[in-house]
């Protein structure tokens, strides 16, 4: 693996777990951010992965995604990007469509920090949409 920045670190993460629910590995890790914590943390509060896990310290951190444990199967059909760094979706708190009639979410970086597309209707906040996964 090379050690290019990534223009859109949040697309490489979401293709990350897209590629390890592919090829069936229990677990992925990548470079840490704040972000990509925050999606994680929901991830796992929406019950799409097992775990989330941050290791090392300053600028060493790793971000560790359990996805499902050895004996079960992925959770996660399609998890998509929606907000690229080239065309940013902005949407009002009525504008925030559901995913597979409510089996899905959308995740939404709002002025309150990241969350559920439910959460965000329910505090009447818009925001970025980042990506929707079900």
């Amino acid at each position: 693996m090379s050690n290019k920045v990534s223009t859109d670190p949040i697309a490489d993460m979401l293709t990350r777990v897209r590629n390890a629910v592919l090829v069936r590995r229990a677990e992925v890790s990548l470079p840490y951010s704040n972000m990509k914590e925050s999606i994680a943390k929901l991830l796992k509060e929406n019950n799409f992965i097992d775990g989330v896990h941050v290791d090392g310290e300053k600028t060493a951190k790793t971000l560790t995604l359990v996805i499902n444990d050895e004996r079960s199967n992925p959770r996660i059909t399609e998890i998509t990007r929606l907000s690229t760094p080239g065309k940013r979706l902005y949407v009002g708190a009525q504008e925030i469509r559901r995913v597979k009639h409510g089996r899905g979410i959308v995740i939404v970086s709002t002025s309150k920090g990241v969350m559920s597309d439910e959460e965000a209707r329910a505090q009447h906040i818009g925001g970025e949409l980042i990506c929707k996964v079900y």
